[in-house]
């Protein structure tokens, strides 16, 4: 049976170096700062980042090259293995639509997964293909799972500025004042391939809540079932809020005690650069069984 060989991209929150140990690839995405490309976690560091949107710089994300996808897939497909490609949703980004189509170049060898995760889900996503290819599971079998579970998650944010909401085109000028005005942090939601509007409230305090809520709601009734398993975990996202991140994973603690906390990252760029510094996100997602 051909080995398996996991590929993702730093959407997924997984560094270069954490990479390394686990034995898999990770595509750093490049982003245009006032024109000059840079790679997250290889040449655009998570503080180098929010100190350039302080600037107010113009940045932009975009997909990786198609030159940089292939030479990785060749190099790992060298050795007669197979892949299992998970990259971020198509909902936001058309970097798995692209790796979808160059995957049919390679004869059944890539297997591109849309399982329309970002940030800490998609890395969890990536452990659970990591368990599966330790089990012995095919390529087509790990993306398979995949795809059939991919609905088995939640994010909630809560933003601390509407600012750049407004600079990317997503919230009008006149929204985007009143909402400064009237001290309005909204909390957004992902489930599956967008990120939409979920509550808006004027504090962290009431935002928190209201996230917290939120995942309660999932654990008794959309994941229900997986709950009553244990196969449902937690994660804590933020961006440059490492401190409100750590207060929160106590909160968390407190309010689900039965329920594992897997990661506390800071949210992808790619999320990051639309919603600015200061924002808090709750996940859920399962688990192999």
């Amino acid at each position: 049976m051909p080995k398996v060989k996991i590929v993702t991209d730093s959407n997924s929150g997984i560094t270069q170096a954490e990479a390394a140990e686990l034995g898999i690839s990770v595509i750093p995405m490049p982003f245009l700062i006032d024109g000059t490309e840079y790679f997250e976690d290889i040449t655009l560091k998570q503080d180098e980042f929010y100190e350039h949107l302080k600037s107010n710089v113009s940045v932009s994300t975009s997909q990786p090259a198609i030159g940089n996808v292939t030479e990785l897939w060749d190099s790992l497909l060298a050795d007669g293995s197979e892949i299992v490609h998970i990259p971020m949703s198509s909902g936001l980004s058309e970097s798995c639509h692209t790796a979808q189509n160059l995957a049919k170049e390679y004869g059944g060898r890539v297997h591109v997964v849309d399982n329309q995760r970002i940030s800490v889900t998609q890395k969890e996503s990536v452990f659970e293909a990591i368990e599966l290819a330790k089990r012995g599971y095919t390529a087509a079998e790990i993306a398979d799972y995949l795809v059939k579970t991919k609905f088995d998650s939640s994010i909630y944010i809560s933003l601390d500025t509407l600012k750049y909401l407004k600079k990317g085109g997503r919230l009008t000028p006149a929204a985007a004042l009143i909402g400064t005005i009237l001290k309005i942090k909204p909390v957004l939601q992902i489930q599956g391939e967008k990120l939409d509007a979920f509550k808006k409230v004027n504090t962290l305090r009431k935002a928190k809540d209201v996230m917290i809520e939120a995942v309660k709601n999932d654990l008794s009734v959309r994941f229900a079932d997986l709950a009553k398993k244990g196969l449902m975990r937690l994660s804590i996202a933020h961006t440059a809020n490492d401190e409100e991140a750590e207060i929160l994973k106590g909160e968390l603690k407190a309010a689900f005690p039965n329920v594992p906390i897997s990661f506390v990252d800071p949210l992808s760029l790619s999320v990051s650069c639309h919603i600015g510094p200061g924002a808090l996100a709750i996940a859920l997602a399962r688990t192999v069984e």
